[in-house]
C-alpha cells in the first residue's frame, strides 16, 4: 500500500476556503456599483419605493426627474459643504424641512456630513432643487463643474 506525504485538505480547510472566496467576491461586486460622490454613466441616482417616494443624492445632479403629485422627494448630499438644497417653486414642491448634520468624529476639512433636505410635488409643473458649495475640502475650491446641484423636477399629471 502506497502512502502519499501530500497531505490532503480537511473539511475544515475546504470551508473555509470556500467561505473566503464567497465574502472576496461579495465584496468586489459593491466595488461595481460605484461611491455616493461619483457621477454615474447608467442612470441618475433616483429610486422610487412603492409608497411614491423618490430619493436624489449627488449622482442625480444634472438630470431631470418626471413624478406624479403627492410623491415625497429626499435630497441626500453627502457633504456638509453643501448648502441646504432649496427648491425654486413652492407651488410645484412643497418644502418639508431640511439642514445640515456634521458627524461627530469628522477630521478636519472633509466636510463630514449630511446636507438634506424633503419635498411634497403638489400639483403639475417644473421645479429645480438646487444646492451650492463654495469648498471640496479644507482651503480647497471646488473645480467647475462641481459647486452647484440642479435636479429639474416636473410634476405631471
Amino acid at each position: 500500500m502506497f502512502l502519499s506525504s501530500v497531505p490532503f485538505p480537511s473539511a475544515r480547510h475546504t470551508l473555509r476556503a470556500g467561505l473566503t472566496t464567497i465574502a472576496a467576491m461579495a465584496a468586489l461586486g459593491g466595488c461595481a456599483s460605484g461611491t455616493a460622490g461619483s457621477p454615474s454613466s447608467t442612470s441618475p441616482s433616483v429610486s422610487a419605493s412603492p409608497t411614491h417616494s423618490v430619493v436624489l443624492d449627488e449622482r442625480a445632479r444634472g438630470t431631470a426627474v418626471r413624478v406624479p403629485p403627492g410623491t415625497r422627494l429626499v435630497v441626500r448630499l453627502h457633504s456638509s459643504y453643501w448648502s441646504t438644497p432649496a427648491g425654486s417653486n413652492p407651488r410645484v414642491l412643497d418644502p418639508g424641512g431640511g439642514g445640515t448634520t456634521v458627524a461627530a468624529t469628522c477630521p478636519p476639512g472633509r466636510g463630514c456630513g449630511l446636507s438634506s433636505a424633503r419635498f411634497t410635488a403638489l400639483r403639475p409643473g417644473t421645479a429645480h432643487i438646487t444646492a451650492r458649495r463654495h469648498s471640496c475640502g479644507e482651503a480647497m475650491r471646488c473645480p467647475p463643474g462641481q459647486e452647484r446641484y440642479d435636479v429639474t423636477v416636473t410634476v405631471t399629471r
